[in-house]
């Protein structure tokens, strides 16, 4: 039987699997709007930050380039998917089962969300505050549940 938990680290867990969630259900809709436009409709203002000029424009003047770019947006899309359905089992199985690795690995998903703010969102306000949430969310989080790997009975996993 496992020991009762106190609240808060229910609600940390669920809290941290909807921020989990996100990084699987974003790259399903670049994916569609990458279809419809050839790129993501919420990367059209960073496009036109450091582009110079919009993507219509852009797409119109240098279709091979946008091709080259949609194609490259699919393959990151793709990669941020696969990732988060792992960062998404790991907090919802390990994690969730109170095994100290899983906890450690956690904190690598804060490379990818400072490096997306750094290079993407930077150029959006939109995407920017939204990149926020992640930097901000994950590690109090996961300091909230840090209690349970350190101060409390540990998983033999």
């Amino acid at each position: 039987m496992r020991p009762l938990q106190p609240t808060y680290i229910k609600v940390t867990w669920v809290l941290l699997v909807l921020l989990a969630a996100f990084p699987v259900l974003a790259p399903l809709a670049d994916l569609a709007g990458i279809g419809k436009a050839g790129l993501p409709s919420d990367h059209m203002p960073a496009f036109a930050a450091l582009a110079g000029v919009g993507w219509s424009a852009f797409k119109s003047s240098s279709p091979g380039a946008a091709s080259y770019i949609g194609q490259l947006e699919t393959g990151y899309a793709l990669h941020e998917a696969v990732f988060g359905i792992l960062f998404l089992v790991i907090v919802a199985i390990p994690l969730r089962r109170g095994e100290r690795w899983a906890w450690f690995t956690c904190w690598a998903v804060l490379i990818a969300d400072l490096g997306y703010t750094l290079t993407l969102a930077r150029h959006d306000a939109g995407l920017f505050r939204q990149s926020l949430i992640a930097l901000i969310a994950l590690p109090v989080l996961l300091s909230l549940q840090a209690p349970r790997f350190f101060f409390g009975p540990q998983s033999t996993s």
